[in-house]
């Protein structure tokens, strides 16, 4: 397929404007839809990108949207919500009302073409509200059956600029150098978000992994707490990470989520039950994942002004 158009759903996110960037570099046509017109101000830009305010949960908006593009692109996830059984409102709302309603309007409108983005770990009966409701909007998308060319993909935690990962624990690392952490223990497989964005890419350019559900991982696994120590020497801090028992984490987490800014939710922690590690190659379609140690000391030593100047010293050394 001569991909063209891309509506893309979620594109004023972390990975959605990175996605962004990367089809129109291409000169392919991007929609961003969103309700809050100040979140896309980067987006404009962007030569071929669209950037419309619209509620995509209103009757008939997904409908017109999907008129005329090639493929349609689902980013959307949150990670908090009031909680519920088998998960509260907000997963539902997100996670699979939203890709039932792609669904439906992608038919209406004969686009073929769609990627769903899900989670490492999503499961029915995963430990969290988060991962089962993950698993429900994948089982949304895979009902389609042959009426839509769906890939479905399941990235580990992302990391990259400007993300609320790694630049996270940079920034508390150097507010707080004795950090209790719950889940100290819990395994990730992070994964870098060019990495992400390339195998969307490959999917529609290519028209890969049509039916297929792939896991996205880096090429390590770490715990929660050498993360935390990473992004902390990077950034020039020292950290001492004290692992909570699980009461406490839970304690902790409940705290933190009253707090603004979205830190941490009990929901969070019992995700961290399961460890977010790929159970395969963690790329599909032969593309190779990219070394966290080998992109990150880009943004994260930019934290430290002290590390930037002797840089800049060694270089000027060099130099004379």
């Amino acid at each position: 397929m001569k991909l063209q158009s891309v509506l893309l759903i979620g594109g004023t996110g972390f990975l959605g404007r990175h996605l962004a960037n990367q089809l129109s570099a291409r000169g392919i046509r991007v929609i961003v839809p969103t309700r809050r017109i100040e979140r896309a101000q980067r987006l404009y830009l962007l030569p071929t990108a669209q950037v419309v305010q619209a509620d995509i949960f209103a009757d008939g908006v997904l409908e017109r949207l999907c008129q005329g593009v090639d493929a349609v692109v689902n980013l959307v996830g949150v990670l908090h919500s009031r909680s519920g059984s088998p998960y509260g409102s907000d997963f539902a709302r997100a996670h699979v009302e939203l890709p039932r309603r792609l669904v439906a309007a992608a038919t209406a409108s004969g686009v073929r073409r769609l990627v769903h983005v899900s989670a490492l770990g999503a499961d029915v009966a995963g430990p969290s509200e988060y991962l089962r409701s993950k698993a429900d909007g994948e089982a949304a998308i895979r009902a389609a059956g042959d009426t839509i060319e769906w890939t479905i993909f399941r990235p580990s935690v992302v990391f990259g600029p400007e993300d609320r990962f790694l630049n996270l624990f940079a920034s508390l690392t150097g507010l707080f150098p004795v950090m209790p952490l719950g889940g100290a223990n819990a395994r990730f497989q992070p994964v870098f978000v060019g990495d992400v964005s390339r195998a969307i890419l490959a999917a529609l350019e290519r028209d890969l992994g049509i039916g297929e559900t792939h896991e996205l991982a880096g090429p390590k696994v770490y715990t929660l707490a050498e993360l935390v120590r990473y992004a902390a020497a990077e950034s020039g801090h020292r950290v001492y990470v004290i692992g909570l028992h699980r009461l406490f984490a839970m304690m902790q987490a409940q705290v933190l989520a009253w707090l603004p800014g979205d830190l941490m939710s009990p929901d969070n922690v019992r995700s961290m039950d399961r460890d977010n590690v790929a159970s395969g190659a963690p790329q599909p379609f032969g593309l190779a994942p990219t070394a966290l140690e080998a992109v990150a000391p880009a943004w994260l030593g930019g934290k430290n002004l002290r590390r930037r100047f002797d840089q800049m010293r060694a270089a000027s050394r060099d130099e004379s």
